[in-house]
Parts: C-alpha cells; structure tokens; sequence
C-alpha cells in the first residue's frame, strides 16, 4: 500500500513543533512528508530573536537539526516559496515544480505590519521579524548614531532592545497613549515607560507619523501629526503582525473579515484536506500572537489526523511574563476588567518601582486578571489562582502586597492542584510532571526533556523548578542544585569549568557544558566567573550581555533615571586637593553630595551622558572607581588608628588603605565590605564586616562572615594576633574560597552557614591547608591583584565602549529633559511624583 503525502507550508517555531508531535505518532508511518521553508535557515526561536545581537548565532537559536529531519525521513525544502495551491488536483506549486498532497498543513505565520506612511519604502526603513531583517538592521546601523522602532508594544520593545545592543540611541514611537496598551493599563504604562526611559531609550507616545523624508542632521526624518518631527538614522516597523493568508486566499479557502484562515476546533479549514495552525489561523474571530496557542494548535491537529476527534483546540491563555530591555513585565487573563461586575485592587510603590493590579470578580473569590510592571515575583502564584479558579484567600491584596506589608507567601506547589498548567506552551500540568517523576526523572533537566516544560517561551522556568523540587523531595530524592535551566552545575562547578579548561566567553562555556541560550540567573552568574577568572574589563565585547544596567554603565542607577558616582577613597583617608576637586566636579555637574556609610562621598544625579566627562575629571585628580556598582569589594572602613587616636595600638589607616589597593576590582559571588579598627574600642565596626581586623598589641585579629543590613550577623574569630604579611595571606586565602565555591548572590555569612563543618572546617582549608590548594588560592590572587585596571579609566578612553554613554541625541549632553528637580537643604534633589 503506498503512502499517503503530508506536505507543510511553513518552517517557524509552530510548523516545527507540528513535526515533532506527528512525527512521533503513530500515523506518521502513513504519509510521506514534506515541508516547505520560505527563508534559507532552519526553524529558529523568535521568542529570542533578539539575542542575535548579544552574540547568539543561527545554530544557537535552531529548533532542530538537518539530521533530525533526515532521520524523521522529511523532505526538507528551504528557500522554496509555495506560490499557489490547487485544491481541486491537490497539489502546491513553487518554482521549482509541482508537488502532490494528500493532507495540507499551512504555518505560514504572520508577517510584520508596517502603517501605511508615505515614505516607509526609503533605504534604511527595515522590519524586525527574521534573521535576514536582523542582518538588514546590523548593517544599516553600521556607524551611525540613532535608531528609531515604531510600535510600542511587545515586539516593538524587543526591537528597541536589538538597536540597544548595536550600541544605537534608541527611541519608541508608539500611536497610542502608552506603551504595551494591549497588556497593560495607564498606570502600568506610565511605570515602564519610566523604566525603559532610565535605561536611555526614549519614549514618543500619542505620535503619529504622516511622513517620512530626508533628514538634514540624519539619513531620515520622521514627520508627525502635531508638527513635531524626529530625526533618525534608521527606523524599525515593529507595529504588529498580519496573518500570512495571502497563499489562503488566492486558493478560495475561507478568509476572516480582517485577514486570517479560519479553522474549527480541529484546525481544520473550509477544505477538509487543508489545515492552519499558528498566527495565520483564525479561531472564532481571534488571532493568537504568542508560540503557546501556535504549539497547542499544532498538538491538536497531530492528534486530528491521528483519529483523535476529542482533541480540540478551545482558545488559549494569552497571560504573559516578560523582561523587556531588564524590565518585568506581566499580564494575566482578564487585565483590563472587562468582565461584568469586576473590581480591582491596586499596589503602586513609586520608590521600588513596581505596580501591581488584580482584577478580582464581583463577589471577591475569583481572580479574573492581573498587570504587574517592575516586579514579577508575584506572577506565578496569580497565574495558578487565576487559571485553576483557586479561590482568593479573605484578604486578597496580601497576595500583591509586599511580606513586609502583610503580603502573603508565594503559592507552594503542594497548594497546585493536579489539574494546575505548568507550562501553557507544551500544555504540560502538574500532573505530568508528577508522572514523569515517578515514570523515572530524578531531575529538572530530565522531567523537561520528558515533558518539553519550559522548552518554549520559558517564562514558566521558576515555577517548574519549584514544583520539580517539592515532588523529589517529598518523594526522598536530592535535589538537584543546578544554576539554573541552561546548566547541569551549581555555581562551583562552573567556577572549575571555567578556570581548569580556559573558558573566557559566556557563548563557549553554554555551548560546550550547557543548552540555550541563558537566562538572567546563569548570564550574571557566568560574567562573574569571567571576571574573577580572567579580570577582564565589564565592558569587554563577550560580557556586555550578561550585565545588569549598574555593572553595564559603572554606575548606580538612582529612582529618577539618573546615576551615583563613587570613587574610590581607600581607607576613609583623603587629602584636600582630593576633597575640593569633588566639590569642584559636584558643583559643576549640579550633583548632590552624601557621605557614605563606607567612608566615601557619593555624587548623585548625573545623567548617562555625563558620566565619562566626569570620570575623566576625577581620574586627572587621582580618583578611580570605587566599584559600588558591582558585586566586588565595596569598601574597607577605618578608625584613625594609632597615627592619632591615644588608644591606638597599630596603624589601622594604613592596613586599610593596603587591604582595599590589594582587593579593589575583586568580583564576588556577592559585595564584601571590610574594616580595620586600631584597637579593640572597634570604632570601625569590624565585627559587623566580611572581613574585620582589630589590632592587638601582638599584631591583628581577624574576623571573618559577618554582614550588616536587613539580617545583621556578627563576624566570628578566625585567627589571633597576625603579622602583616600573615594577615594578608589568611583573607587571601579565604577570599579566593568564597569566590570559588559561594553559590550566585551569596554573602560570606550565609556562604559560611552552609559549608559542612561551618567555621571550623574553613579555619581547616585556610590555615591548616587541608585540602592542599592554599598555594593556588594565593597564587590565583595575586594574579587578580597584579592585571588590575580602573574600569572608568578603561571606558573613557575606548572609544568604542564610550559610545554606549550617549544619550538625548537631540539635546545637548548636559541637558536632561525627562526629570524634574527640587532644592532641600541646599542641594538638588529629585522632585516628588506628588509634588
């Protein structure tokens, strides 16, 4: 009996998903298939296609392999365009021929709306939508300065983050009144437009474009309704998607009133024999935009032309979690309170920067929707109470309300019932995951594989991971303390990956020891590693992408959008020349001026763009970075010692400012702060430090994991009366075990906590050598100490990495037309929201 042909149009994120689900069915052994890819490449993931420019090539981002296919037996047809179908003879046609089918799948996608402007056809008017438009959008950026998306929604800010990360001064322009208006409310807007526009891309809403023309200080300029304009070098459509139905349409199959193949429950059209699946389909008037409706249609249909006829695809959860340019994002279900009778309950923390609205049902049980901008913590308890009508506890605000204000706890896994959806792009419940481990996985890694959970968009990773843990611990089994998704190793392991085999970029180490393409766990993590390993500089090419917004600009971000800047004072000690310069530079800059705790001086308020003039100013007087911004030494406070003080006993200004020259650039697992105080009065408050030294008569004491702030831990004793020499060699040794084996974002006093044996077993390792790597913690030290670099001084004379601080290309750099000021105390300070 010869087989029967399955022929489909379409090789994106869906129609690839589509063939991994038929191919491993039975009715796969019926039919021939053969696929059909318009572009060149190999199905890859759009979800981050935006990595593209942080280094992530086409074979990171593939969903498959071409052995894959030739395995499955598929006749694979890239860069062949179906041109028409024939549905009476059943055939397709392309250039290249004519092709015969017995079933027809179309996952032909969307294609990218661009408004009909008059001018939106000139050279360097691009889209954002595949790896060739990438291409297109890398080479039109090629020495130029700005770079214009418009559309201010999902994909839109993905663009705006693609021209970020070519180094671009990137706007928005956006037609309605805020940013992401499907997803979110005014409020919510109003937030993430603040935060995207403190990480220097800057926002137009209510703008609409008329014309686009020649620009007299840039390639183009933007002409809008309001007679404003915008000048630009390049422009990005990134306005929305259209359902790619032309294919549909020309053949007579059944067309939505705007655009769309409309499909039943099965995914099938008008034509029995002809299917549609993925943003081209339209199910009871609605287009679905996001992979997880694309992947469920795609089941359905598997199951359909299997026999299964009580598989049906019934509409999909449109909630989505989103880092958009290092900002959370969330919506769930209703967000907009349209259903009848619907209440909300709000949560605005200007200071933090984080919103929070539920929308709940009129009698107060049921969580109908939610927005939630600056802080996703609170998104997948929402999401459960939200998709499995849990009912709201009596007092449903505690659940976006912070612990510290009477919030309640996080939504255990135990409290999930069966039926609860993990991950809504593979449909894979709480249930499945439960069989999978009992059928035999005994780790995140291999219940994902088994299940395909977290595979797709990936926001359902934590919650995944939470529910993985609790079931393999109620069932006696240990708990995996891998990093993170994309790798089978806790942050020690990496550590040695790293270092024994020479790995100096984030791309080798994911390639050769991991799997995707990273996450904002392992990515900061790694770029640790990196630098504690090779002290490479933050900006390097290779660890650009794995930084948050402070490490990137080297810099502290403040509420307003603007930056602190601390240089380096070693010890506390400071000479007046030194002094009068940061008054000089602070009253230049208009900079607001606070002693640390930590014995320096802050200047808040400068804008992004006046950072290098200012490190310039203050590295010409003898400043450099005092690294607040990083996970790496902070200070090291100091009394007087006995240079001054009549109790003093040794010079404790002078072991201090040696401690902090010796430690200055370190990168830790987490900040370290020191103290020497001169005698055991402790006026430095030493015993409250990672590292404190009090002098003694006989030399100094040292102590060791301590920490102040929100959970404060006395230091404990390590070690007596040391020489100078020995007491440099002790924090050496420690320091270098701290960073090699700490977990991510783990201060030493937590560190110390959980190493077996604690104290004494550490007091083991560093001063008895018992593990016999002293020698190369000290030797790896001195390496770090010996390749030192300012980091500021390294930027402001690379003129490449000084390119990332130009921002308000339109304005002069020392203009900040976006914040508000106020004078208190004679200084100024950010103006209050209610002000």
């Amino acid at each position: 009996m010869s087989k029967k042909t399955l022929i489909v149009v379409g090789n994106g994120m869906v129609g690839h998903h589509f063939l991994e689900q038929f191919c491993a069915s039975p009715a796969a052994a019926d039919f021939e298939i053969i696929v059909f890819g318009e572009e060149k490449q190999l199905a890859y993931d759009r979800v981050h296609l935006s990595e593209y420019f942080g280094g992530s090539t086409h074979a990171d981002l593939a969903m498959g392999t071409l052995e894959w296919y030739t395995g499955q037996g598929i006749q694979l047809h890239l860069n062949e365009q179906v041109t028409g179908i024939n549905r009476e003879n059943r055939t397709v046609e392309t250039p290249q021929g004519s092709y015969r089918y017995d079933e027809l799948v179309l996952a032909t996608g969307s294609y990218p709306f661009v408004p009909p402007i008059a001018g939106n056809d000139r050279r360097h008017c691009l889209v954002y939508r595949t790896l060739d438009d990438l291409d297109a959008i890398r080479a039109s950026s090629d020495g130029v300065r700005t770079g214009v998306v418009v559309g201010g929604g999902l994909l839109g800010l993905e663009a705006a983050n693609a021209l970020k990360c070519l180094g671009l001064d990137a706007h928005v322009v956006e037609f309605a009144p805020r940013l992401m208006p499907v997803q979110l409310d005014a409020d919510g807007g109003a937030l993430l437009r603040k935060k995207i526009e403190e990480l220097g891309v800057q926002v137009h809403t209510e703008k609409a474009t008329t014309a686009i023309t020649e620009g007299q200080d840039a390639r183009l300029r933007m002409n809008f309704s309001d007679d404003s304009f915008l000048e630009t070098d390049l422009i990005v459509f990134s306005a929305g998607i259209r359902p790619q139905d032309a294919l549909a349409r020309a053949s007579g199959l059944e067309i939505g009133e705007r655009g769309g193949i409309v499909i039943d429950n099965h995914c099938t059209t008008s034509d029995p024999h002809v299917h549609a699946i993925g943003e081209c389909a339209l199910w009871e008037q609605k287009i679905f935009g996001l992979v997880a409706p694309g992947y469920t249609m795609a089941r359905t249909l598997s199951a359909n032309l299997n026999g299964d006829r009580e598989t049906a695809f019934t509409g999909a959860d449109m909630s989505t979690k989103l880092k958009l340019l290092g900002v959370d994002v969330g919506s769930i279900g209703d967000a907009h309170a349209q259903t009848p009778g619907a209440r909300n309950i709000r949560f605005n923390d200007e200071q933090a920067g984080h919103y929070r609205r539920m929308v709940i049902s009129e009698d107060g049980k049921t969580l109908l929707g939610a927005i939630l901008v600056g802080d996703n913590s609170h998104y997948d308890t929402l999401l459960q109470y939200a998709l499995n009508g849990i009912a709201l506890p009596d007092n449903p605000e505690t659940l976006i309300l912070p612990e510290s204000q009477g919030g309640a706890p996080a939504l255990g896994p135990d409290a999930l019932p069966e039926t609860a959806a993990i991950c809504s792009c593979h449909n894979v419940t709480k249930g499945d995951i439960c069989g999978a481990i009992d059928a035999g996985c005994t780790d995140f890694g291999s219940v994902k594989a088994e299940t395909k959970a977290s595979s797709g968009c990936g926001g359902c990773t934590a919650l995944l991971k939470n529910v993985v843990d609790c079931e393999l611990e109620k069932r006696g089994v240990e708990v995996s303390k891998d990093i993170c998704e994309h790798f089978p190793y806790s942050r020690q392991e990496l550590f040695h990956l790293v270092k024994v085999n020479g790995i100096r970029t984030f791309r080798t180490l994911i390639k050769q020891h991991g799997m995707g393409q990273g996450c904002d766990i392992c990515k900061p993590a790694v770029g640790s590693i990196l630098a504690t390993c090779w002290n490479e500089h933050i900006l390097a090419t290779d660890h650009v992408p794995l930084q948050d917004t402070n490490d990137t600009f080297m810099a502290n971000m403040q509420k307003n959008g603007t930056y602190s800047i601390v240089p380096r004072i070693p010890g506390g000690e400071i000479t007046p020349d030194k002094l009068i310069v940061l008054g000089q530079v602070a009253k230049e800059y208009d900079l607001y001026t606070k002693i640390t705790g930590g014995q320096r001086v802050d200047l808040f308020g400068a804008t992004l763009s006046q950072l290098p003039e200012i490190w310039e100013k203050l590295i010409a007087a003898g400043f450099e970075t005092g690294h607040a911004y990083g996970k790496s030494l902070r200070t090291v406070k100091s009394c007087v010692g006995s240079t001054w003080c009549r109790y003093g006993v040794q010079d404790s200004v002078g072991m201090a400012i040696r401690l902090e020259d010796r430690y200055k650039g370190l990168r830790a697992p987490h900040k370290v702060k020191m103290a020497v105080s001169g005698c055991t009065r402790e006026c430095a408050e030493a015993q409250s430090k990672d590292f404190g030294v009090i002098a003694t008569e006989k030399g100094w004491n040292l102590y060791v994991c301590g920490n102040g702030g929100m959970r404060p831990r006395h230091a404990d004793l390590f070690a007596t009366d040391l020489s100078d020499e020995e007491l440099i060699r002790t924090i050496d040794r420690v320091v270098m075990f701290y960073v090699r084996t700490a977990d991510r974002l783990q201060r030493t006093s937590v560190w110390m906590e959980n190493l077996e044996g604690g104290l004494e077993y550490l007091k083991q390792v560093v001063l008895e050598d018992s593990l016999g790597i002293c020698a190369e913690l000290e030797a790896h030290m001195e390496g770090i100490v010996s390749t030192y670099q300012c980091e500021w001084k390294t930027a402001v004379e690379d003129p490449d990495k000084r390119k990332r601080f130009r921002e308000f290309v339109n304005a002069p750099s020392q203009t900040d037309p976006v914040q508000e000021w106020t004078v208190e105390r004679g200084q100024r300070r950010p103006a209050l929201e209610s002000a």
